[in-house]
């Protein structure tokens, strides 16, 4: 059997890094993605990073949003304000559609990961994406207004709260799937995305069986290489650099970097940071420093190529 490689991925930028390492790879490619910020909404269970990287990788997403349906239109989210509903969670018309077989198929008992297998294949998905856990993980954050749901801090308060706390309500009963361990066990290696570490790759980690199934392939030779989110102090996408201040980190690669000790071998940073390469190599990560912006299809082929080459010691 093909070794596969591995990423851990949230939403929009390990989307973006996962349509690369497609380009590359084909099925070989496994995507274990968070479903901790997963969010019911009308009723229905929206999954927003695995549908964000489900229809990356098959070409349907909204590059300009970042998130959803490229062409898509919001005929129901305009009835649903008619009605007085919330709308502050905007679902576009066809990824209706996406939610309502996801809430119907749970409804009558099928496991998360097999419905997900069943969506992609039926978008042409060619790599696989595996919800991290079958069990429901929420996301909340503390903030000076309380316990927030992800969702709630992130879309309808646009990520202004100061967050002071993450925890992950129901881990403690989550447990890795026979798909997701089977992966890591084959796996020639595993990627961690450049997503937020603490509420996107974090929430994954913490699934139990994942995190020890990362440590055995890393003892059987399988490196772990984890890519920086943050260029110049800055996140490229969403609150992870406010979020490092504020849970009291450095908003920098090397303050990344530090989420990852003891957890990857390889740490890929931007040119801009290359000042901070030493520092790191200081934590025991082997660092190689390229532009990690992916701009278009080819910046996101070209930065997964350099992954791999990392991963396979070039």
């Amino acid at each position: 059997m093909t070794q596969p490689i591995v990423l851990l991925a949230g939403g929009v930028g390990g989307a973006r890094l996962a349509h690369g390492l497609q380009a590359h790879l084909g099925n070989r490619l496994v995507v274990v993605v968070n479903t901790a910020d997963d969010v019911e909404q009308h009723g229905l269970t929206v999954s927003p990073d695995h549908d964000t990287v489900m229809y990356t990788l098959a070409g349907i997403d909204n590059r300009e949003w970042g998130w959803g349906i490229a062409g898509e239109t919001f005929n129901v989210t305009e009835m649903l304000e008619r009605y007085g509903a919330e709308t502050w969670f905007r679902l576009g018309d066809r990824d209706l559609a996406t939610h309502i077989v996801r809430t119907a198929r749970l409804r009558r008992g099928d496991r998360p990961t097999e419905i997900a297998r069943d969506l992609q294949h039926a978008l042409g998905v060619r790599a696989v994406i595996l919800p991290m856990s079958d069990q429901p993980v929420r996301t909340e954050v503390l903030t000076d207004d309380g316990w927030l749901e992800f969702q709630d801090y992130f879309v309808r308060r646009h990520q202004e709260p100061e967050v002071r706390d993450v925890r992950f309500v129901g881990i403690e009963d989550a447990t890795s799937t026979h798909e997701v361990d089977a992966a890591l066990e084959s796996a020639e290696a595993i990627v961690i995305a450049p997503s937020n570490p603490f509420v996107s790759v974090r929430p994954i980690l913490s699934v139990a069986g994942i995190e020890a199934g990362l440590q055995t392939a890393r003892s059987r030779g399988a490196p772990v290489v984890a890519v920086s989110g943050i260029v110049g102090g800055v996140a490229l996408k969403g609150p992870a650099d406010r979020m490092l201040v504020s849970l009291g980190h450095e908003a920098s690669a090397l303050g990344v970097a530090r989420q990852y000790t003891g957890i990857a071998d390889v740490f890929v940073l931007d040119r801009l940071d290359e000042a901070l390469a030493a520092p790191i190599r200081e934590l025991g990560l082997r660092t190689v420093v390229t532009d990690t912006i992916m701009a278009g299809d080819a910046g996101r082929a070209r930065l997964a190529a350099e992954v791999l080459a990392a991963a396979r010691g070039g």
